[in-house]
């Protein structure tokens, strides 16, 4: 979904909050409907799904991916399943430059028939929490510390995809960042049996950007959460671009970019997914910080995937 977020997404006080709220009622009720009319289907492999209830920017796809090397390293053969969206070409690429096994379908059932097919026998769904077509084994939901659930409304009125009440058909939270207690203990609240962990990104390229002026480049859902991570790691930003989640780049705007870095000798630093929208421009100009998603109490996490295929 391409969406330029809204600030009072954030903002629980704000008019169009109060504006959109019916709508987002009628949302909410739509979605309750779809749960209880919906029967779902029963695969032959485990599947192990990385959801969010937050549009966009919770770390899914790095989820997705890390979890589905893990399971290879387990002596598993896993597949990644997604939705095909022709927008969502930038993660499509992300995936296969760091995972072989991505299996993409406009009915996820039908890529799942495909992962039995091929004989892979367990399979993690990149999204899905909200597809209620399919039984899963194991539900990870992933949140982002600095967002958490915005204004804490469903569509339109906030950026939620369904009520935090869902996290009741949920096994795992994963949340990226610092540490909030009081979300902890809101959610435990709703599933006591949640299991909680932590995760953050490691720049593993940082030292290509010191001592350097940086132009730095986001099209992604929350842009704030790359540029901060940049400057945590004392990297001089002189100017942002921002670009909608999922943008895709023309040639001549990768070039003027590229003519607006060089005319004030800046150095263009982009996300990863990012520059996998981009790089078969071939610019040598074109540089992404790299990341490697780490979890805290990583074996306990493991254990926990280990047994949703025991």
């Amino acid at each position: 979904m391409k969406i330029n977020k809204p600030k009072f997404w954030d903002q629980k006080d704000s008019f169009f909050y109060y504006i959109l709220y019916p709508l987002s009622l009628f949302f909410l009720i739509s979605v309750y409907l779809k749960k209880k009319i919906t029967r779902p289907l029963k695969f032959k492999i485990p599947l192990i799904c990385i959801g969010n209830i937050y549009l966009g920017g919770t770390g899914k796809t790095p989820t997705s991916i890390l979890i589905a090397n893990e399971l290879k390293m387990m002596g598993k053969r896993p597949a990644i399943i997604r939705k095909f969206y022709k927008s969502h070409k930038d993660e499509h690429e992300l995936i296969k430059a760091n995972f072989k096994g991505l299996i993409l379908s406009k009915r996820r059932n039908l890529a799942i028939y495909t992962a039995e097919k091929n004989n892979y026998d367990i399979a993690v769904l990149d999204d899905g929490f909200q597809d209620y077509s399919i039984k899963k084994k194991l539900n990870i939901i992933c949140f982002n510390s600095n967002q958490l659930i915005g204004n804490g409304s469903v569509f339109p009125s906030g950026p939620l995809r369904d009520s935090l009440n869902s996290l009741q058909n949920a096994q795992i939270v994963l949340i990226n960042g610092k540490r909030k207690k009081d979300f902890e203990e809101k959610i435990l609240k709703i599933n006591q049996n949640l299991k909680i962990f932590y995760s953050y990104y490691k720049p593993l390229n940082i030292e290509e950007f010191k001592n350097k002026k940086l132009l730095a480049i986001a099209g992604i859902a929350n842009p704030d959460n790359f540029f901060k991570l940049i400057e945590e790691n004392n990297i001089n930003i002189k100017e942002r671009m921002i670009f909608p989640d999922h943008y895709e780049f023309s040639l001549n705007e990768v070039q003027n970019i590229i003519e607006k870095a060089e005319s004030k000798n800046l150095q263009i630093i982009m996300t990863e997914k990012d520059y996998f929208k981009i790089h078969h421009f071939k610019f040598e100009q074109l540089k992404y910080l790299k990341t490697s998603l780490e979890i805290e109490k990583k074996n306990e996490f493991l254990k926990l995937i280990r047994e949703s295929y025991v």
